[in-house]
């Protein structure tokens, strides 16, 4: 199995034949019904944690139709109303992955942590 990097943007106008991921994952894996595969993860390291936090919305509504917007942000703030309680470490990244079909939206949002020198990133790659 060999991981590329791709572009999350790369989903848009294509068809998902299954998704899989729930919050606590540390993975979150796609298939087209093309037979393309892709997975949003993070390659661990040493002093840091990397997660999905929330999925919001129905994964199923991406099943079967065009993605039509598929967008990636991130912030080093908190969400408005999230406080989070018991922060390992002292840096934190929130990633945030839209994706929309014509029947509904979801919202895929990691949390990050680190001691500030670890990657509190999230990838995305095509498996070849």
């Amino acid at each position: 199995m060999t991981y590329v990097k791709a572009k999350f943007e790369d989903l848009k106008g294509l068809t998902l034949k299954s998704i899989s991921g729930k919050a606590g994952d540390s993975e979150v894996a796609f298939e087209t019904v093309g037979g393309r595969r892709f997975v949003l993860h993070h390659f661990q390291d040493c002093c840091e944690t990397v997660e999905v936090e929330s999925v919001t919305g129905d994964l199923a509504d991406l099943i079967g139709h065009p993605i039509l917007i598929a967008e990636e942000s991130s912030s080093g703030e908190n969400p408005e109303g999230v406080v989070v309680e018991d922060q390992q470490y002292g840096s934190f990244t929130w990633t945030f992955y839209k994706l929309a079909t014509i029947k509904g939206y979801v919202d895929i949002r990691w949390y990050g942590s680190s001691n500030g020198y670890y990657s509190e990133s999230v990838d995305f790659n095509e498996i070849t």
